[in-house]
């Protein structure tokens, strides 16, 4: 059988190498290792399968699926998921990496992209390349717990092994949060992972400090 080359579209914008500067970013997860809420692997994983299934993960899910449908403009769901965003860095995280997700993605597919928060970014775009959206959200939610992983590495000890474990164990998440959108309206927004809110909120005054969320 034939690969779809909106596979491969799809990997490239979602890999690591793509340039939206992932890397410079931990989502809170910075302050929640100095905290000592994540100490090690079974704690990273505990917190990222909340973030994934409560908080901004499910979120970022649901934000990529509304703007695939184009039910609403991309102009609007970007303002509303701006006011969504429960702090400072939050804010400065998706909008940096949206913003040069659009760039180059723009630049290079030729897509009316203009700047916007990451997963509303991503949306418009797999929605302008008629891409089937359960695969678009879940590699997107992959991407987001290996960057943490990787973040986590350079933050405690964390060997190569126990990280790749990690995310292979998140990864039946990954797709169970993707296809637990369908069917699901703009009512159905909703965020629970407290401390990680309140992680990426003691991070803006941390000092000193390797990420810049």
């Amino acid at each position: 059988m034939p690969i779809d080359p909106r596979l491969l579209t799809l990997t490239q914008w979602l890999s690591p190498a793509y340039p939206v500067g992932a890397f410079a970013w931990s989502h809170g997860l910075e302050s929640a290792v100095g905290q000592g809420w994540v100490t090690d692997a079974k704690s990273l994983q505990a917190w990222l399968t909340d973030v994934l299934r409560d908080g901004s993960g499910k979120a970022d899910a649901l934000w990529i699926r509304l703007a695939w449908q184009g039910d609403r403009s991309a102009a609007e769901l970007d303002a509303l998921a701006r006011a969504w965003q429960p702090s400072r860095e939050r804010l400065r995280e998706a909008e940096r990496q949206g913003t040069a997700f659009a760039q180059v993605t723009a630049e290079v597919w030729d897509l009316d992209l203009p700047p916007m928060l990451l997963p509303v970014a991503l949306g418009d775009a797999a929605r302008q390349m008629d891409m089937m959206i359960e695969p678009v959200i879940a590699l997107y939610l992959q991407s987001f717990a290996g960057n943490l992983v990787s973040a986590a590495q350079r933050l405690m000890p964390l060997g190569q092994t126990a990280a790749q474990a990690v995310l292979a164990r998140l990864a039946p998440l990954c797709a169970e949060v993707a296809a637990g959108t369908e069917g699901l309206t703009l009512d159905d927004m909703a965020s629970c992972a407290f401390l990680s809110d309140i992680a990426s909120m003691k991070h803006e005054t941390l000092e000193p400090r390797l990420f810049q969320s």
